[in-house]
């Protein structure tokens, strides 16, 4: 049973509404003073305290510091006569759960214990009740689904509904999403395999915007008016993490625009942000920028030239604006580059990657505790949160905005959690990805790999003339038969991308403007 204090020097006038709730089934304790209510506090496993701000003697606002010291976490409910904005600040400032201002009505009370104190259960039922409601619309959708916009749609819906019931306790309900989840990922995969390769057909006005035209056509555009841009890059930034993130920025920014382009495949750092920066598909860079660019097969780094590309795309298109570029691949950057933002306000455009959630996934893989912390999306999400909270880049965030610097945050592809291992027969020389391959002669037999026999046609070029890429869709992952049962057991549960799926190929791309 819920148990409350009420607290009121004329606590005898208050009979019926303690009556009305008990009746509602409350067990409602009572005290006409400050100092028996915090004797009362030491002593109860209270649930909630009703206080009257005016009391002779200890007054309430007196009183409350008092019992927030015995119980710090039971909510109060500030009951006063005044409607003086000082007072109101006092209470508010000393962190009270809510105020009522007299007469009290004994349904605006109800009302504020039930804010207060079921407040989660009552979100919960009403949320549980809400998506069964939704289920049937979004199913049809899925079912129906036949252009990126579409698509779009349903991922953010999606995504709303599983940060929305992650805490839900009824578990039937939480299997019902999952599996819509599933129902989605493979649907998604179909419509990949039947749109994208004539998506890359220059005479489809149907294509989305992908990597290679977003520069040119997304970010550009923001250039050359009175006012510098910070075009900030997270590596493995879902849609997901951005709704984690977006109200600690939101005191800052406006959104301007929320919207999604399509990352290339592969969804990998090498394709996807080259492709970004460059304006240019794989293919495409290979052959302009032969020494710049590595296959697979070949060792090296291959994201050394991302300025260098992107200092000529801006030649190309005309952009003389002043560029600072920034790659931040160690923790310790970010604490640098905070002590350098001159630098930043000093530019016209600034360009920052940011690869910590890149470098956490991989932790996650590698580290038995980190992936006991980040145990599922839920907790991963929670990772990113509390990473952002306590980051440099947040920091750098606020102080950008202080100067009026509009904000562009993206990715180059997100990632996702595999589960289902799939075996692929490989030469040496094919790609070692867990989520896509590339290279001769490889075997495979499940129906739910995405094949592009000819790399060309979808802009990535080819070790050589016999190579194909092969793409994991879903939660699958691509395992070679050589110790099997190791790499199952190793990478099971873990985040990945390269592959088809709506996590790793929808990316989030938003405009803030400085408040």
């Amino acid at each position: 049973m819920i148990k409350i204090l009420w607290v009121d020097d004329e606590i005898e006038l208050l009979k019926p509404h303690i009556l009305f709730l008990k009746g509602k089934g409350y067990d409602v304790l009572t005290a006409n003073n400050g100092h028996d209510a915090i004797d009362i506090a030491k002593e109860e496993n209270l649930d909630l305290v009703i206080l009257d701000e005016m009391m002779p003697g200890l007054t309430g606002l007196e009183t409350l510091p008092q019992i927030k010291e015995v119980a710090p976490l039971v909510p109060i409910i500030m009951v006063t006569k005044s409607e003086e904005e000082d007072i109101m600040n006092r209470a508010v400032g000393s962190k009270i759960a809510d105020y009522i201002i007299k007469p009290v009505n004994p349904m605006q009370v109800l009302l504020s214990i039930k804010k207060n104190v079921h407040r989660e259960q009552l979100v919960a039922e009403q949320s549980t009740q809400d998506y069964r409601a939704a289920f049937g619309k979004i199913s049809a959708a899925i079912s129906t689904a036949n252009t990126f916009a579409e698509w779009v749609a349903i991922y953010k819906k999606l995504v709303s509904w599983d940060m929305e019931l992650s805490q839900s306790t009824d578990r039937g309900v939480v299997e019902i999403l999952q599996y819509q989840k599933t129902e989605a990922d493979g649907e998604f995969a179909k419509f990949i395999r039947r749109h994208y390769v004539d998506w890359f057909n220059e005479n489809n006005s149907d294509k989305p915007m992908f990597s290679h035209n977003l520069m040119r056509s997304k970010v550009f555009p923001y250039l050359g008016d009175d006012k510098k841009t910070l075009f900030l890059l997270i590596d493995n930034f879902r849609y997901d993490q951005w709704l984690m993130v977006r109200d600690m920025i939101s005191p800052h920014y406006n959104i301007e625009e929320e919207e999604f382009y399509c990352a290339i495949l592969p969804t990998a750092t090498q394709y996807a942000r080259n492709a970004i920066f460059a304006g240019l598909t794989p293919l495409s860079i290979s052959k302009l920028y032969p020494q710049e660019w590595l296959n697979d097969n070949e060792g090296g780094g291959k994201n050394q030239h991302e300025e260098e590309f992107l200092r000529k795309l801006m030649a190309k298109n005309g952009k003389s604006e002043k560029l600072f570029f920034e790659k931040l691949v160690r923790p310790e950057a970010g604490k640098r580059l905070l002590e350098n933002l001159e630098k930043v306000f000093n530019a016209d455009f600034s360009v920052i990657i940011y690869n910590f959630l890149d470098i956490l996934s991989h932790a996650r893989t590698e580290t038995d505790i980190i992936r006991e912390i980040a145990d599922d999306e839920a907790a991963f999400r929670s990772l990113t949160r509390s990473w952002f909270e306590h980051s440099e880049l947040l920091e750098i965030i606020r102080m950008v905005a202080q100067r009026g610097i509009r904000l562009i945050v993206t990715s180059d592809h997100g990632t996702r959690k595999v589960d289902n291992a799939v075996k692929v027969v490989g030469d040496r020389e094919t790609s070692t990805n867990l989520r896509y391959k590339s290279g001769r002669n490889l075997s495979y037999n499940d129906k739910n790999i995405f094949s592009i026999k000819n790399p060309a046609t979808v802009g990535l070029p080819s070790s050589n003339l016999t190579s194909e890429f092969i793409f994991a869709s879903s939660s699958d992952f691509l395992v070679y038969p050589n110790n099997y049962n190791h790499y199952v057991r190793y990478y099971k549960s873990t985040f990945q991308h390269g592959g088809v799926s709506m996590e790793e190929m929808l990316v989030p791309f938003i405009v803030l403007e400085p408040k």
